[in-house]
């Protein structure tokens, strides 16, 4: 079934990506599934539909665990981009059990509830620093000045990654990101490939450097991991698990940030209620997340044939998980165009679902409700500077910066 021609979904037109919450709705409205010929993938727009694929195992991250590329009549990818592939395919959030069990009961250690309560006190005075060098400044950008600081420093002291080693983290993050864009192109790739040898290069010689001397971090205790004979992880694995952590630990977190507080200064009402009762940041960190999601779209590979709405949808398709949808569905969330920091029934799956929900989630809402708190308190009087552009990207939502000044 071709997609028809007059849909309006087009993840390619910046019109689109400024705004493609109508788009959902005409989705949404038109069926449960839709085939998206431009990427061979089968939209699902719907929350419940969403929610229950995110948990079927019939559906999964790879196929390489059960089938090659030609029994899944898929071509394999392009020699020149095997260190991206090396390096993504060996990171748990592309793996599925057994490998992903064990790595991720491994890597869970590290985001105990105790542990993420512990680093609340780091989480929070970093915050305060950020936000009072910002007032002090008399504004700046929020991306760059809090927004993206706060959450790489969070991740990178957890991996004991030292300071003076940090400024490239978020470039190769970037670059290697740009990858999960729809049909991303060959200079896309490029950039990923070179990122991926880079960090992966780093990776190596950091795990060198803690196998002779273990600090009190996680890339120390995935070396002890590794070191033992039972869930034993290779060095690989490590690397990739690295890799995925400091992204996944910071891409949604800052585009969290920056699309919630452009959410807010487009809604004044709610900001202001937001500054007159700061009991409100919990349930505002929820549903700026449902509002505007900062990850639009997940994808699975059909492992075993499943029907949607009546249509069979064969082994070897790719499912494409529309999150930005589902958290507007009206079926869930009553009013969803409606930014209402005081809404409490709010099953929103920016966290994802199933044995891929997010494990870093935890300490995201620490740093998400850190940076709100310490703005609301340190900077009560911000407000916009400068209309911000969206980043042309559509599947990790966010924008190029966030101009602010103080009133």
């Amino acid at each position: 079934m071709a997609a028809p021609t007059d849909l309006a979904f087009d993840p390619w037109d910046p019109a689109f990506v400024a705004d493609p919450y109508p788009a959902y709705a005409e989705l949404r409205e038109r069926g449960r599934v839709h085939f998206f010929e431009p990427t061979n993938q089968w939209l699902v727009p719907h929350h419940a539909d969403v929610s229950a694929l995110l948990r079927d195992r019939r559906l999964g991250r790879t196929y390489l665990h059960r089938f090659s590329h030609e029994e899944f009549g898929r071509t394999a990818p392009p020699p020149e981009h095997e260190p991206f592939h090396t390096l993504n395919d060996h990171g748990m959030l592309d793996l599925e059990p057994p490998d992903h069990t064990r790595i991720r009961r491994l890597v869970s250690k590290a985001f105990t509830p105790r542990t993420v309560e512990r680093l609340k006190p780091y989480v929070r005075g970093l915050a305060g620093d950020l936000v009072a060098a910002l007032v002090e400044a008399g504004g700046g950008d929020l991306l760059r000045d809090v927004a993206e600081p706060l959450p790489v420093a969070v991740i990178a002291e957890m991996l004991g990654i030292p300071e003076s080693d940090r400024a490239p983290l978020r470039p190769w993050s970037a670059d290697i990101c740009g990858m999960y864009e729809l049909n991303p192109s060959e200079e896309a790739a490029a950039r990923a490939v070179r990122a991926s040898v880079e960090f992966s290069d780093y990776l190596r010689e950091l795990i060198a450097r803690r196998r002779k001397a273990p600090g009190d971090d996680l890339v120390s205790g995935l070396i002890a991991a590794h070191d033992e004979d039972d869930d034993r992880l290779t060095e690989q694995e490590m690397i990739s698990t690295c890799v995925l952590l400091l992204n996944a630990g910071h891409e949604a977190t800052v585009n969290a940030t920056v699309n919630g507080w452009w959410a807010l200064f487009r809604n004044p009402d709610q900001l202001a209620a937001l500054r007159a009762d700061p009991s409100l940041v919990p349930s505002a960190v929820e549903e700026l997340m449902r509002y505007d999601t900062p990850l639009q779209l997940f994808e699975r590979w059909v492992l075993d044939e499943i029907e949607i709405d009546g249509r069979v949808i064969p082994r070897g398709a790719e499912i494409a998980m529309l999150f930005g949808s589902a958290n507007h569905d009206p079926a869930v969330f009553t009013d969803p165009a409606r930014l209402d920091l005081t809404r409490r029934d709010n099953p929103h799956i920016s966290f994802s679902a199933g044995v891929h929900y997010c494990i870093g989630a935890p300490l995201a809402r620490i740093e998400l409700a850190a940076s709100m708190t310490a703005l609301l308190e340190k900077a009560p009087t911000l407000r916009l500077a400068a209309e911000p552009k969206r980043k042309p990207n559509f599947v990790i939502r966010g924008l190029e910066g966030l101009a602010v000044e103080l009133g």
